[in-house]
């Protein structure tokens, strides 16, 4: 019943977006990428997940989580070759790497132990030509400040990289828009941005901030976003259009404040059954016509 309402709530403001924003011509319609983290698959190999994300029709692949013993599929100690062969097996299906997430960087040993790690981090993105590496920022207020020391000392080398680093809405110290902001603006550097999540932001408030209302409070900061829905009581493992978010208005919000191009990569995706593949890759392709058919109104 929760899906049904929501696709027809969806239908109707996409409806009235698109009669209050005119016909466009396809010059002038936002320059976003539309892509899928490999989070889905991550019971499954990576190529599994690449395979997927070729057949759902993506080109653009952000690597997430995965069957491995790190469960991520790149981290700080992952190595260069290594690095180059998950290039390589994406390239094969067509697929180009537009974001990263690796995990933590070792700021618990020391503050040059996490600079090495988070620069290990961005070389990996370099050798991806991979713009953009996304940071869960840190939920312990002990390391707070060492953390942030850190990303602000790694800003101008990830600069030289190409890379762009950013950090989400994840929990803890930074939770909604306004921490988020608050870090942000701590780093005080062009080159450290946010990365979007209007799941995320009903997930760890309890469905008791709405994204669109949130999203009102980053203005100038987003270079990307990661499409996830959510559902009552904590649930992000919906595909995009069948949860809580109000995709329309979250994008017309975020497009007001200053995001009018980057990435949409999908992170979650309804997972009845976790291990089925090819189901996953249906999910995928719906997520995907999703999203293009939200930005043909835009």
């Amino acid at each position: 019943m929760e899906r049904a309402v929501t696709r027809r709530v969806f239908m109707g403001a996409l409806g009235f977006l698109s009669a209050a924003l005119g016909a466009h011509s396809a010059e002038k319609r936002p320059a976003y990428q539309v892509g899928c983290y490999t989070r889905p698959w991550d019971q499954h190999d990576y190529r599994v997940a690449f395979d997927g994300l070729a057949e759902a029709g993506y080109t653009q692949a952000g690597l997430m989580t995965t069957k491995s013993k790190s469960r991520l599929l790149v981290t700080a100690e992952t190595t260069p070759d290594e690095v180059g062969g998950i290039k390589e097996e994406a390239r094969r299906r067509g697929l180009r790497i537009i974001s990263i997430y690796g995990g933590d960087f070792p700021v618990a040993v020391s503050v040059a132990a996490g600079c090495e790690g988070l620069k290990r981090l961005i070389d990996h993105c370099a050798l991806c030509e991979c713009g953009h590496l996304l940071l869960g920022g840190t939920g312990n207020a002990k390391l707070f400040d060492a953390y942030y020391q850190v990303v602000a000392e790694c800003c101008p080398y990830a600069a030289a990289k190409k890379v762009v680093l950013s950090v989400k809405p994840h929990g803890g110290l930074n939770a909604t828009g306004p921490q988020c902001r608050q870090i942000i603006e701590k780093v005080k550097h062009g080159n450290f941005r946010l990365w979007y999540d209007p799941g995320n932001i009903f997930y760890y408030s309890d469905g008791k901030l709405d994204p669109v209302a949130d999203a009102a409070t980053v203005d100038g900061l987003v270079c990307g976003m990661s499409i996830k829905d959510y559902l009552p009581p904590k649930q992000v493992e919906v595909t995009p259009g069948a949860g809580r978010v109000n995709f329309p208005a979250v994008l017309t919000r975020l497009r007001k404040g200053g995001f009018q191009s980057g990435p949409l990569v999908v992170e979650c995706l309804t997972r009845e059954e976790a291990a089925d593949a090819k189901r996953i890759t249906v999910e995928a392709r719906k997520a995907r016509l999703f999203l293009e058919q939200l930005l043909a109104a835009f």
